[in-house]
């Protein structure tokens, strides 16, 4: 345990035997997501470093202060990526951060989500001791589901030490396409595509247009480019345009007065949301995002009626609930990971749901 690590958990036992809850801090660049933060600052950004990168093996393992965009950096410079493209949302952005925030961008229906990637962790837990999960090879069964309960937590479980990724080679060829299509179209072809054989790593569909990237082999991007048709985007323009739907840049994002943004969760094949605000649909039509000022009962109704649920991703009531409400049994499954992980509940608490 080094003096950085030994001085967290001096303050982490501090505030377990003072019941003072403690707001985890990466660079800040999500703080936005989830419910209203509470608890005194707890900066984790110091704690910096590439601690192991192989590769030939395709795994990188770092601390968890590490800047996302260093870590990105390094692994283009060997042609390889992490290939469910977090999103940065500014550039403080910190890797541990971006697996705690448990966000994918717009390859995850290709690749999968964050979880996927995360093949061991180490974690400083509510009672000031480091525990240590999974490995850094996917056959390292042993513990590596519980690696990627971290994914998405939050900071409610423990401070992120360390991170063990599987990282991807860039794909040879990529290739973007546009074709213009009302919203339930899209939908359908999306889904018709998604069940053959087309190297699709990416689709967005806004405003009547429906942009989607092919990425993989030169000949099998080329036979779908030949089999698509489509509007062919210039390749600075394709980077330009995934760059901001990932960071959310897009006048569909914007937020204006008391806009909401919500992130809607459905079957990709579920019809369209006829829901009044703007609209981008990504990962074949299973994610949805919807910017207006429609009241939450309506959003969250009509996702359930869908087959989903609904997220309150930016704007509106943060004190209130962010997430869709979960059922008692998983619920009490959360209640469970979190005594496990921090008795003292000192961490993030509510930042999930009120009492977790």
């Amino acid at each position: 345990m080094n003096e950085i690590v030994a001085s967290w958990a001096e303050r982490i036992r501090a505030a377990a035997a003072d019941g003072r809850a403690l707001n985890l801090q990466g660079g800040g660049s999500k703080d936005f997501h989830g419910r209203r933060a509470v608890g005194e600052d707890f900066a984790l950004a110091e704690h910096a470093g590439v601690m192991d990168y192989e590769p030939t093996e395709l795994v990188v393992t770092v601390r968890g202060g590490t800047p996302l965009a260093e870590l990105e950096a390094l692994l283009a410079a060997q042609g390889q990526f992490l290939a469910f493209e977090p999103p940065h949302f500014g550039a403080g952005a910190t890797v541990a951060g971006c697996v705690a925030a448990g966000l994918s961008g717009p390859r995850r229906a290709s690749v999968g989500a964050v979880r996927d990637f995360v093949l061991g962790v180490k974690l400083l837990d509510g009672r000031g001791e480091v525990l240590s999960f999974g490995g850094q090879v996917m056959k390292n069964v042993a513990g590596y589901d519980v690696s990627r309960l971290v994914a998405g937590s939050l900071g409610t479980l423990g401070v992120i030490l360390e991170l063990s990724l599987k990282v991807l080679p860039r794909p040879p060829r990529e290739a973007t396409l546009r074709f213009e299509m009302a919203e339930g179209e899209a939908i359908d072809r999306l889904n018709d595509w998604g069940g053959q054989p087309l190297p699709i790593s990416a689709s967005a569909w806004n405003a009547g247009v429906l942009t989607l990237r092919l990425s993989g082999a030169e000949a099998a991007v080329a036979a779908a480019i030949t089999r698509l048709g489509g509007e062919p985007l210039a390749d600075d323009q394709a980077l330009t345009f995934w760059s901001d739907i990932k960071e959310q840049r897009t006048p569909a994002h914007d937020l204006a007065g008391h806009e909401q943004l919500w992130r809607l969760s459905l079957p990709s094949s579920a019809a369209p949301l006829r829901l009044s605000g703007r609209q981008v649909i990504e990962w074949g039509g299973a994610q949805r995002w919807l910017a207006g000022d429609l009241p939450a009962a309506q959003v969250r109704s009509r996702a359930a009626e869908l087959g989903g649920h609904a997220t309150l991703f930016r704007g509106g009531d943060r004190a209130g609930e962010v997430f869709s409400p979960l059922p008692a049994p998983l619920f009490a499954i959360h209640r469970r990971l979190k005594a496990t992980f921090d008795p003292a509940g000192i961490f993030n608490p509510g930042r999930l749901y009120q009492g977790l």
